[in-house]
Order: C-alpha cells, then structure tokens, then sequence
C-alpha cells in the first residue's frame, strides 16, 4: 500500500507527470519507469528505478500487472541482474516474482510478511549490507515505520538515497498497524537525518531535493499531528472515526481509511508512553 493520508503535501510536487511507459534519466545511471497505477493512495503510481545501462538493477518493480512489467523490460536497455524491494506491499513488490522469472534475475529486499504470499525474495537484506551495481554500491538502511521490514537503498558516493515510501514530497507517509509503528517511523526519520543531506529518490511522486528540510517538516507534522490527537480527547473519550473527524478537516472521503490507521498509529505510540488509554473501541487522555 502506498501513502496518503491526508498530511503536508510540498508544492511543486503535485506537478509531478510522469510519461508513462518511458524509463525517465533522473540522474546520471539512474533512470525512472513510474507504473500506471495511480490513484488516492499512489498519486501518479509506483516509481521503479534502473540502474545501470548493461546491467540492471530493478528497485521497487512496481504492481503485477502485464502492461507494466512488458514496458520494464522494453525499456531496461539491458539484462536485468538484480531485483532489489523496499518492502513487500504490492504496488513495490508485486511484479517481483514474475519479473524475475522472466528475467532470471535474483529477488532481494525486505523480509516479507505473512499475509502477503505474492513477494518471497531470494535472499532477505540486512541492514548495513552492500549491494554491487553497476553505478556503484548501495547501501541497505534499515528503516521500519511504514512498514516493519522497510529499507532505503544508500546509493555511495552519489549523494542519491532512494526513499522507498518512507520519505516523499507529495505526502506523508500512512503508517499501518500492526506491521507499521509510529515509534520506529519516527526513529526511522532520525535515523536518515543521521546520514547527513542529500537528495531522496521516493516511491511516489518526483524527488525530494532537500531530504534533511524534508525529514525536519514531516517530524513537525507528525508532532502537531500528535497534539491535535490529545486536543481532541481532552473534551472526552472518541473512537478512531470520531477523532478523524475532528483532526482532519476537509479530509478527502477516499483518504478516510487512511487516515484511521494513522490515528490508531498515533494513539498506539501515545499508549506506549502512557498518554492515552484504549477501552474497547474508545479511547481517553491518562
């Protein structure tokens, strides 16, 4: 699943028109193939990276969709090594399997999780491992929130990390219980800031330019997220629902589903350090 839910949005960002089809040059080794799989919760679609011009290293292959995975490799320019996945929701990891079959290329990524059958990679990352390219190492960065098992790819000497749906420009990132917790989000952004500015290629949307300015607003949005939460409750105990009306004004109806499971996330977190307590389905300020 991929990331909306109603937060800051970083104009011109929502200008990004990918051309469909097309594997765009977004740096030098690095090109973009956005799948057409847009919609409330992917905004223009799934961004696949290759790198490489002989030999390519597929980053995210997009949803399992036969039009999609014909123009990944229509458009790869060379044979695809490599098949590297930031987590194992479907519209990253979907395509995974089969472009693999096609291709003979190795699966490598997150650990997946039980419920979602259609992504087994060949080999599971840890953090800290390097993966050859032919554009130069990547650096796995463990960075669960989003997912548990999400990972960002350090592209060494570049100055290039791609975000997977940790980090975007067009939105914040949804965080799902219970495979999503917003105390790892939250270490996870300390953590990129960790490794010092550079430029973020995302999972949806165009780049983030300014990665540590990006990481800085998504911390101050969640901190004013949190707060609202406990405004909300201050006038009594609220379900998810009812909260999500209060905090998120204007919300768009499709998002609404979304922006539950970041409440839930947040009222965990809140739980965790004893500001809140859950009874059934409803929830009050400790």
């Amino acid at each position: 699943m991929a990331n909306a839910e109603g937060g800051v949005t970083v104009d011109p960002a929502l200008n990004f028109l990918p051309a469909y089809g097309v594997a765009e040059r977004v740096a030098p080794g690095i090109r973009r193939l956005t799948a057409g799989n847009d919609g409330p919760l992917t905004f223009r679609g799934t961004n696949c990276y290759l790198l490489g011009d002989s030999e390519i290293t597929v980053i995210d292959p997009g949803p399992d969709d036969d039009a999609h995975v014909a123009d990944l490799i229509a458009t790869a320019g060379g044979p695809i090594r490599h098949i590297l996945v930031t987590h194992d929701h479907a519209d990253h990891a979907g395509a995974a399997r089969r472009l693999s079959e096609l291709t003979g290329a190795e699966v490598l990524g997150s650990a997946p999780s039980p419920s979602r059958p259609f992504y087994r990679p060949d080999r599971i990352l840890a953090d800290d491992e390097a993966v050859a390219t032919e554009v130069g190492n990547l650096r796995t960065v463990a960075t669960p929130g989003h997912a548990a098992g999400h990972l960002c790819f350090d592209l060494a000497g570049s100055g290039f990390l791609l975000s997977g749906d940790h980090v975007m420009a067009w939105s914040t990132s949804v965080v799902v219980p219970p495979d999503g917790r917003m105390a790892d989000y939250m270490a996870s952004l300390d953590r990129l800031a960790g490794i010092g500015a550079r430029s973020y290629l995302a999972g949806h949307g165009g780049p983030v330019i300014d990665g540590l300015a990006r990481i800085d607003e998504l911390k101050r949005h969640r901190q004013a997220r949190e707060a609202a939460i406990l405004r909300a409750l201050d006038g009594g105990d609220r379900t998810v629902e009812e909260i999500v009306s209060v905090v998120y004004i204007g919300l768009d109806p499709a998002l609404a589903g979304a922006a539950a499971l970041s409440v839930t996330a947040h009222t965990d977190w809140l739980e965790e350090r004893g500001l809140v307590r859950k009874a059934g389905d409803r929830l009050s300020r400790c």
